[in-house]
């Protein structure tokens, strides 16, 4: 296996980075800004596949940035959903994703069939994580792996 070097250094940097400050497409002082299901991965090293200690700092700069978007998207003059992906096992895959009406004419209101209120996951340590955090509405799905969909009800517009 190969040793990664620099891990310290990566984990503290997670917990205080802002990446919204070097995307500078994301310009929310233009009020007609649109987005095409943009979405952002946090663990691209899929460092937290095997170990939830490794992926959990992983899953608190997602939801730091959640909550930056939050205050970003207030400025928006259409409406757009804001909500996170979480797959059961694989780290890489969560995301967090922001969806307005677009020129391309892609699907909006995006929503996925079939999504639950009961917890779909099998990893016990991703679903205690998720249930500990308040005021996200949950659901669960099932696709290649079981995944849980997160978003704030009054942020955005809803999935259900």
């Amino acid at each position: 296996m190969k040793r990664h070097r620099g891990l310290k250094r990566y984990y503290k940097n997670l917990s205080i980075q802002n990446d919204f400050d070097k995307m500078t497409w994301l310009d929310f002082e233009k009020p007609d800004i649109w987005s095409k299901n943009w979405h952002v991965h946090f663990d691209r090293y899929s460092y937290g596949n095997n170990s939830f200690k490794r992926r959990k700092p992983h899953l608190d700069k997602l939801f730091r940035h959640f909550e930056i978007l939050v205050d970003k998207t207030q400025r928006l003059e259409s409406g757009f959903q804001l909500y996170t992906i979480l797959l059961d096992f694989n780290s890489y895959s969560d995301a967090l994703f922001l969806h307005t009406p677009n020129p391309d004419n892609s699907q909006f209101l995006f929503k996925i069939e079939d999504l639950k209120n009961e917890p779909t996951l099998k990893n016990k340590q991703l679903k205690d994580y998720i249930e500990q955090l308040n005021g996200f509405e949950k659901l669960y799905g099932q696709s290649d792996e079981a995944f849980c969909l997160l978003y704030k009800r009054g942020i955005g517009l809803d999935f259900k």
